[in-house]
């Protein structure tokens, strides 16, 4: 005798639908909303702290030195995560503005900082490459400079098309430009990242201070590609599909995982595996900004 398969529609769809209305009652709802975005804006308040007491301890360590690439490193960080805890503290006067245009500049604008903060960390690297390789180091700054001036000319000049003529196509654009700027940086630590990691296993076991370099190297070349990967896919699908837009305010629990793989964790991560002090005397690896 065959059995029948037992269905029960109304209870899967009252299943699906006790999902669905789950997740849409916190993202309409105003306490979640604030709940969500005033805890980013602590967390980010938290990390910005962390990177300005690190700086201030660098600066009183080996003040005579002056701007090094650590100390610039550690200022960016604290500007990037204070203004992206300034924007969520004050999230529904950003996310209802009556400018899409100024909405973006303020959600966009500390993903490019944050950009340019931890291409610090490329360039840095790079320098030690090409030093222990014996070529040629003097341009490298200005490629960074240069990479960075013409990002920001074009993200100002989508920006600007955007306040004179608000339409999709051009915020389409600049999600896209984003997600590109996103997987420049990501092959920037892995190709540097990598580089100058299987350099160092090829140094003597012995060497002073070779695993603890290595380890450094290898852990925030991970912890940076993953987190401007992640940014670089999710700014892309949110490109397509409106409904995982992170541009809005009914969409906090997105904004949390977004932000919080993107930029919190990898801030905290990095800014712990690099909280070594600079030693007293200045070495051969810790350069001045010129």
């Amino acid at each position: 005798m065959t059995r029948m398969p037992l269905s029960f529609p109304a209870i899967d769809a009252g299943v699906g639908g006790m999902s669905a209305s789950w997740w849409n009652e916190i993202n309409e709802s105003v306490q979640w909303q604030d709940g969500i975005f005033f805890t980013l804006c602590a967390v980010y308040a938290l990390v910005s702290s962390v990177a300005l007491i690190q700086l201030i301890r660098i600066e009183l360590r080996v003040p005579e030195y002056g701007w090094t690439t650590q100390k610039v490193f550690h200022l960016m960080n604290f500007i990037v995560n204070g203004v992206r805890a300034v924007v969520f503290g004050f999230h529904k006067q950003v996310f209802l503005l009556h400018t899409k245009a100024l909405t973006l500049v303020l959600l966009d604008l500390p993903g490019l900082l944050f950009f340019s903060t931890y291409a610090l960390l490329v360039l840095f690297w790079a320098e030690i490459y090409h030093q222990a390789r014996s070529l040629p180091t003097d341009k490298l700054r200005i490629f960074y400079v240069s990479i960075n001036g013409v990002i920001y000319f074009i993200q100002i000049c989508i920006w600007v098309y955007l306040g004179i003529n608000d339409n999709s196509v051009a915020e389409f654009i600049g999600k896209i430009f984003i997600a590109v700027v996103s997987f420049i940086a990501a092959l920037g630590f892995l190709l540097y990242g990598g580089r100058l990691f299987f350099m160092l296993r090829r140094f003597p076991i012995e060497s002073k201070g070779r695993r603890k370099k290595l380890h450094e190297v290898g852990s925030v070349t991970a912890i940076c590609f993953t987190c401007f990967l992640i940014r670089c896919f999710v700014v892309v699908l949110s490109a397509f599909d409106l409904d995982a837009s992170l541009d809005v305010l009914d969409h906090p629990v997105m904004n949390l995982i977004y932000y919080t793989l993107v930029e919190i964790l990898p801030s905290v991560l990095v800014l712990y595996i690099l909280r070594k002090l600079p030693p007293k005397r200045v070495s051969a690896q810790y350069h001045p900004i010129r």
